[in-house]
């Protein structure tokens, strides 16, 4: 079976040197990325999320501001990210599509929306020194920054952000200069992982409060929606198409006894299904949570009349 062969071989990659022909001149220590313009922003985001934690229980007490399951949420996610953009996986992901389309999915259905429930942006102000924390609170409250924040924010825009990175970066000319070009690779992983995590905090803690927490729930539930039927497209065309979109994206499918095109096709399959059911397992989320609200006209206790 071509997806246990990827699968043993993944395996064998991280705990031992590689035997293949294709890649029998590389070491493991070689399959770990040490790309310092991917680990420098996630190390300074955990070591900042970690320091403002610290910060705020001391001051507000254990679990306050930010509660122990956002804080699991977190690091849960961080970690899933550093080992998609670090582990052999990334090294593979260059010369399998298969392997590419994991690390993406990640990046954007898992690692994305535990890091979102974790609303790092109170943890992340108090990592800051007392004496600055004011000043970057009014920076953020400044037209300049909360009216394109407010603009991009919206769930519309957060969904069709999400959407475009999407489908941008699966055009084939694009996808090709990312594979030959470092740089553009970066952007690549970066704009996937930003626009998921901007989509994913909209969903999570996007306007509505009060009376207003219901609505948001079904504006998320219509978000994911569309979603699954967009990238369902996408991995459908990947699936059913009969030519190699990206040829030099297969290099190594021979060594896990697949051609280019079955390879290009099983990574389709992986976001056809697996990630839908992701979606639509949140939408789910979202629906239990609709359901279970009470609206606020309801909790208007019933006046009763004198007789």
């Amino acid at each position: 079976m071509p997806a246990l062969s990827f699968l043993a071989i993944l395996l064998g990659l991280l705990a031992t040197p590689a035997t293949a022909h294709g890649i029998s001149e590389v070491g493991t220590g070689s399959l770990w990325s040490s790309d310092p313009w991917l680990l420098t922003p996630l190390y300074l985001v955990g070591i900042s999320f970690y320091i403002g934690t610290q910060r705020l229980w001391r001051h507000a007490g254990g679990g306050r501001g930010v509660s122990f399951r956002q804080v699991g949420a977190f690091w849960t996610g961080w970690l899933v990210v550093a080992l998609a953009l670090t582990s052999p996986l990334h090294w593979l992901g260059e010369r399998l599509f298969t392997a590419h389309m994991i690390e993406h999915e990640l990046l954007m259905v898992v690692g994305a929306p535990l890091m979102a429930y974790a609303r790092i942006n109170a943890p992340m102000l108090w990592s800051l020194p007392a004496s600055v924390r004011p000043a970057a609170g009014r920076l953020l409250n400044r037209p300049i920054v909360a009216r394109p924040w407010a603009a991009v924010s919206h769930p519309v825009s957060a969904t069709a952000l999400h959407g475009l990175a999407l489908w941008a970066w699966h055009a084939p000319p694009l996808y090709a200069w990312a594979l030959q070009n470092t740089a553009i690779h970066r952007l690549q992983h970066i704009s996937f992982f930003a626009t998921a995590l901007l989509f994913w905090w909209v969903l999570f803690h996007g306007r509505g409060v009060g009376r207003s927490l219901r609505l948001r729930d079904g504006i998320a539930i219509g978000c994911l929606f569309v979603t699954v039927l967009h990238s369902g497209v996408l991995g459908a065309l990947l699936t059913l198409s009969t030519r190699t979109w990206i040829p030099g994206q297969g290099a190594l499918a021979s060594e896990f006894d697949l051609s280019p095109l079955e390879d290009q096709q099983l990574a389709g399959i992986l976001m056809w299904v697996p990630m839908g059911m992701l979606y639509n397992g949140a939408a789910l989320f979202f629906a239990y949570r609709w359901l279970i609200t009470v609206p606020a006209r309801s909790q208007v206790p019933a006046v009763r009349h004198a007789g």
